[in-house]
């Protein structure tokens, strides 16, 4: 069953708008139900689309982060945002695999072209940008492996442990990489270029065990 959070917003306090945010909720509460989504979270917020930082906006980039919640539910697009914080808000969404529903739209929700394309010229940046980054990051590595300064192997644990061995992976390095906003498949990416034999799913999922279990991982 996929999980969803529902985010319903009105833009002010009045208490016109409180009905407004009741009747979104359980719209969406009856939507999710019909398609057979559990709902984990149910966010209301009263902020300005304009904002992009909404407590309520955080709290559920936070919950897709987590991986505890694949789609979103909202009345329609302008409930996430609007203007330039809507198309950031959709991208940032999209980026950590979440879909959008709307009940406007019946479903997943729909792009006119327009901003179809804005969705494509922020991610081809985006890309390039990365890019950039995690050259000049594997450069600082080899740079500080090659002084004698950083040693991987360092950091690695379960090394001569018994049972089924574990990938030997440098979890510092992950979690640091992690801090510098790489994604999983970068992180990968950068830790083969050093040797390791590691895909995005294992980095993903040592850096879940290291979340859920704090700093004994380390």
């Amino acid at each position: 069953m996929n999980k969803a959070v529902i985010y319903a917003r009105v833009s002010t306090d009045k208490d016109s708008q409180k009905s407004s945010l009741k009747r979104q909720k359980d719209e969406l509460l009856n939507y999710a139900e019909k398609n057979e989504f559990k709902t984990v979270k149910i966010i209301e917020e009263k902020e300005s689309g304009f904002n992009e930082s909404r407590q309520g906006i955080l709290d559920l980039l936070e919950i897709l982060q987590q991986d505890k919640a694949e789609i979103v539910l909202v009345q329609d697009s302008t409930r996430l945002g609007r203007g330039n914080a809507k198309m950031a808000l959709i991208h940032q969404i999209e980026k950590l695999g979440a879909q959008i529903h709307t009940l406007a739209d019946k479903g997943p929700i729909a792009l006119n072209d327009l901003e179809k394309m804005i969705l494509e010229i922020l991610s081809v940046v985006e890309s390039y940008q990365q890019q950039l980054r995690n050259k000049n990051i594997s450069r600082a590595m080899k740079k500080k492996i090659e002084s004698g300064g950083f040693n991987p192997a360092n950091n690695l644990k379960n090394i001569d442990q018994g049972g089924r061995d574990r990938k030997n992976i440098p979890l510092k390095e992950i979690i640091r990489l992690r801090e510098l906003e790489l994604s999983f498949k970068d992180i990968a990416a950068t830790l083969r270029g050093f040797g390791y034999d590691v895909s995005k799913s294992t980095v993903h999922r040592r850096y879940q065990e290291y979340k859920n279990n704090g700093e004994d991982m380390i």
